[in-house]
């Protein structure tokens, strides 16, 4: 705009004025004294840090639970209690005041951002051997079991914990197919019980087949200290 052009040429004109009685002006000690005391401006912009803890899992990562993403650490530092700082572009990891790893920030789902050099050699199979496999995998038999294994991948757990479920579930298609599974998944979700343990269960009581309430289809024990109906009448 016209105004502020105007401003800027009797700006200029007001630093450029000598103070009165001396015989230098604001532009003059600019040049002569603070200009050259400046530094270039960072390369980077400045960026809010937040901060998180963690542990480093035996596979060598360290879950970011913010994201539900995985970043590779050491090996040497397995086991140990953690400081994730991240900002919106970077994920650092701290032991005590030493960093031990530094990361471009992802924010894909149950996805692993690894450095191979992380991991021991007889270890790094495990980069490979990964959350979203599993998903995509249990995509491919049905949208239950795709959602049941997330569950699973969502337990806060060590991820080795995570995949011995999730692989046992999946193995499962094996015995009884897709769609038995698929239906076994959708029961276990509905109870909220997301463990290998309760989708074998399931398979083996037939209650996968089965639309009404499975409470209703288990008999009661007999047992001398439960009341009957007759008590109340």
């Amino acid at each position: 705009p016209d105004i502020n052009r105007a401003i800027l040429k009797l700006l200029d004109v007001h630093n450029k004025m000598s103070f009165r009685g001396r015989e230098y002006s604001r532009y003059s000690l600019f040049e002569e004294v603070e200009k050259q005391e400046l530094k270039p401006l960072p390369l980077k912009k400045y960026e809010i840090k937040s901060y998180a803890k963690g542990t480093v899992h035996k596979n060598s990562h360290i879950y970011f639970s913010k994201d539900k993403h995985y970043y590779s650490v050491p090996y040497q530092h397995i086991g140990k209690r953690i400081k994730i700082i991240y900002s919106d572009s970077l994920v650092e990891v701290f032991h005590k005041l030493e960093r031990l790893a530094a990361h471009p920030r992802e924010r894909k789902k149950y996805a692993y951002t690894t450095i191979k050099e992380h991991m021991p050699s007889h270890h790094r199979f495990i980069s490979e051997w990964s959350s979203e496999k599993f998903i995509t995998w249990a995509g491919h038999i049905g949208d239950n079991c795709k959602e049941y294994i997330i569950k699973i991948l969502d337990k806060k757990q060590h991820p080795e914990q995570s995949y011995k479920s999730c692989l046992g579930v999946l193995h499962l298609t094996k015995k009884v197919g897709d769609t038995r599974l698929d239906n076994a998944c959708k029961r276990a979700l509905d109870y909220g019980a997301y463990n290998y343990n309760i989708i074998e269960r399931i398979l083996k009581n037939g209650w996968d087949t089965l639309d009404e309430d499975i409470e209703q289809e288990i008999d009661m024990p007999n047992h001398g200290n439960i009341r009957g109906g007759h008590y109340y009448k």
